[in-house]
């Protein structure tokens, strides 16, 4: 599933191309999403502005003078700017049209998201009780400690919590933590204050570091000019059972938290 870094590299790939251009025509060859796509969504849009195109947890909001359409790329999903002519393939469901070029989703498994809020995006129920964005101001150490006191979660489960904070997903959260030197099964009441420090920067850095990368591909996802990302060869632990860790040598484990795969290395993130 797109994490965090996916969906920033996507904003930041669309948003120069088709911020401040008027919507002329919306298409939806398939309605059929994780919820439908609304039937009137192309009253609300068509012939406005598009103001700003941002980014909230792993959603996208495309802002609209009367609201915002909210877009989550689901499990597989990709939007792309192209020219205005170019003919679908049979997983592109959805085209906002903006004259000569136009903004596709294509979902294969379409448990992607488009929906119509209007007014203050962030008011939706999706995202009006988000915690704070990893790279923002208000997440920090002094947070993530006082948001896991007397919490016998593991930590990587806390860490994974969109209340807590937005947009770690497993593959980020495993990979912070290796850099943190913190056991994911670690519960996270017994996390203190340097330790929470720490992670709160590997966090940082981790998601700023794949960013930079373009974010991770391990099947369908690719960026808005069609490239995969490939911070998926930086990879410490995530996917790396058995093999040897890049700092001591020592084989990955592969343990189950959460009912995800969570992955380390016994020696380096010492419970």
């Amino acid at each position: 599933m797109p994490e965090l870094p996916e969906v920033e590299t996507t904003r930041r790939g669309i948003r120069p191309l088709v911020a401040g251009q008027v919507v002329t025509a919306l298409q939806v060859r398939n309605p059929r999403l994780r919820l439908p796509v609304p039937t009137d969504l192309a009253a609300a849009i068509v012939g406005e502005r598009l103001a700003e195109v941002r980014r909230r947890a792993k959603y996208l909001l495309l802002d609209f003078p009367a609201g915002s359409v909210i877009i989550h790329l689901g499990m597989s999903g990709s939007l792309r700017v192209l020219a205005a002519g170019e003919a679908p393939g049979l997983h592109d469901h959805v085209d906002l049209v903006f004259g000569s070029q136009l903004l596709r989703l294509r979902d294969p498994r379409r448990f992607g998201l488009v929906v119509w809020q209007a007014g203050d995006a962030l008011a939706h129920p999706w995202l009006s009780r988000l915690g704070p964005e990893p790279l923002g101001g208000a997440f920090d150490g002094a947070w993530l400690h006082r948001v896991t006191r007397g919490l016998r979660l593991p930590i990587k489960q806390a860490l994974m919590d969109a209340q807590r904070v937005v947009g770690v997903g497993n593959i980020y959260a495993s990979e912070s933590l290796f850099r943190a030197r913190i056991h994911p099964l670690t519960p996270a009441g017994e996390v203190g204050p340097r330790r929470c420090e720490r992670l709160a920067r590997a966090v940082r850095e981790t998601l700023e570091m794949a960013i930079a990368a373009g974010g991770s591909t391990l099947r369908d996802f690719v960026g808005s000019d069609g490239r995969p990302g490939y911070f998926q060869q930086q990879y410490f632990v995530y996917g790396r059972a058995g093999a040897p860790c890049r700092v001591c040598g020592s084989p990955v484990e592969r343990a189950v938290s959460g009912q995800r795969a969570t992955f380390f290395c016994p020696r380096c993130q010492l419970r």
